[in-house]
């Protein structure tokens, strides 16, 4: 009999695996350590095993809102709402990220704007 693999429904995030577990907290060390590019990497890798993972792209938007690429962290943030179905405080804390990153461009208009889109995830 062949082994049933479990999809997540549409509009759920994916269950995460130990692999992605691991580089979730692998990441979360290097940026607690100032080690930026490293965690950033281990994003990557996990992103690499879970492309769906909402939560691996917001990571990643918030270490490149850190590294100061607010380009990065706006699209990236932004595939993570891509990804984040029902999940509406997933949703409000990417256009938070997304508001920063205008902020440090220079764009208040775009970063009032996305500061209403969080508003009215809830």
């Amino acid at each position: 009999m062949p082994e049933i693999q479990s999809v997540p429904l549409p509009g759920t995030a994916p269950a995460e695996s130990a692999a992605v577990a691991s580089l979730m907290r692998v990441a979360h060390t290097d940026v607690a350590s100032g080690r930026l590019a490293r965690a950033a990497s281990s994003l990557e890798r996990a992103l690499r095993i879970e492309p769906r993972n909402p939560r691996l792209w917001q990571e990643l938007a918030r270490v490149r809102l850190m590294q100061g690429d607010y380009g990065q962290a706006e699209s990236t943030a932004a595939r993570s709402i891509t990804w984040a179905g029902n999940d509406e405080r997933l949703r409000a804390e990417n256009w938070r990220l997304i508001a920063q990153a205008r902020e440090a461009r220079g764009d208040a208009e775009g970063a009032r704007a996305a500061l209403q889109a969080a508003d009215r995830q809830r």
